[in-house]
């Protein structure tokens, strides 16, 4: 399996980047490489300190431009073709050579240039409108799979009913969920209540014998343990889970420090246990969000990402190739209604 790592994307790279590529060595069968995409010199130098000049797993992948985070996506890919996301999406492609192919692309750079690339190199799988992206949110009853994050924030109905199938199929292929219940994002549980997309997607949603689908579910209902899939556009998805991010940060700091303001002593044997509780929630350890849909494997992590994020990336990246996820994708998206029919 080749896996090429963007270097050059995300708050804290390179270096940050590179240590968690070295730490995922570990995890590589002897065939197996990883190809770092970024400032060839800079890439040699820290492998070179770290011993791994000659390490055949590890091949360099030099480009001369970085698409920086505030980049307006498209028109930054268009003027810096040999940036380190334009090369890292070319390697995802069917058309890099056989020899150069990456299997799976992970970045943690400028999301909106990371879909864009992947989009105009990689393509989609066969019978998808719109990729999106899905992230797994961790709760008291289990992971939470939420799709779309932030890839499309003007979707038609049609893609987000095929958000809910993709979804689901990664929620039961990766997390082990038989049977997942898929819920539609919404102000309210009513058959009334929601936008004209909304009631849309309610309709195919329901129609469909071959999904679990419960209706809608209000952003209240998210971490109950009501439904395993939750669909939306990505504008509100987007805003929902960094919503959860910040709100589960300012919690934990919230609780450790009334704990420690009532009883330092109590503090410091109840810190194993919110260390214990807070990696459960901490996405850092999820790696990455698959973007689903997407002609390969393509793994978008937090722009913040430490090595730690970059190595478990590389896990999951290889868990969803070696289950099928995308063969599975195609194959229920087959079975699925035309666009035309959904007009109709």
């Amino acid at each position: 399996m080749r896996i090429a790592i963007d270097v050059m994307g995300g708050d804290h790279a390179p270096d940050a980047i590179l240590d968690g590529a070295i730490a995922a060595l570990d995890l590589l069968e002897p065939e197996d490489r990883l190809v770092l995409v970024g400032d060839g010199p800079v890439i040699r130098d820290t492998l070179s300190e770290n011993g791994l000049g000659n390490d055949q797993r590890l091949v360099v992948e030099p480009t001369l431009e970085i698409i920086t985070m505030d980049e307006s996506p498209t028109a930054a890919l268009r003027a810096k073709p040999d940036s380190s996301i334009a090369r890292w999406a070319w390697l995802g492609s069917r058309k890099a050579p056989d020899d150069q192919r990456a299997d799976v692309i992970i970045s943690a750079g400028n999301t909106g240039a990371c879909v864009a690339a992947a989009q105009m190199r990689m393509r989609r799988l066969p019978g998808v409108h719109r990729p999106g992206i899905a992230v797994t949110i961790p709760t008291f009853y289990g992971p939470l799979v939420i799709c779309d994050v932030g890839a499309n924030i003007v979707p038609k109905p049609m893609h987000l009913y095929q958000y809910g199938h993709m979804a689901g199929i990664y929620a039961r292929k990766v997390h082990g969920i038989d049977n997942p219940r898929v819920a539609l994002l919404s102000i309210g549980g009513e058959e009334g209540k929601g936008t004209d997309l909304t009631k849309r997607t309610h309709k195919l949603l329901r129609s469909d014998p071959h999904l679990n689908y419960i209706g809608y579910v209000e952003g209240r209902e998210l971490f109950d343990g009501r439904c395993d899939v939750v669909v939306t556009e990505g504008f509100t998805g987007n805003v929902v889970l960094k919503l959860a991010e910040g709100l589960a940060a300012g919690l934990f700091k919230t609780i450790a420090h009334e704990i420690f303001e009532h009883d330092p002593d109590l503090a410091m044997r109840f810190e194993p246990v919110v260390k214990a509780i807070y990696k459960k929630h901490d996405y850092h350890e999820y790696g990455g969000a698959p973007l689903l849909g997407a002609n390969g494997t393509c793994l978008i992590s937090h722009g913040s990402s430490e090595a730690r994020t970059i190595k478990a990336a590389v896990a999951a990246a290889i868990k969803y190739v070696n289950l099928g996820v995308n063969d599975a994708i195609v194959e229920a998206l087959g079975k699925m209604p035309t666009e035309d029919e959904e007009a109709a």
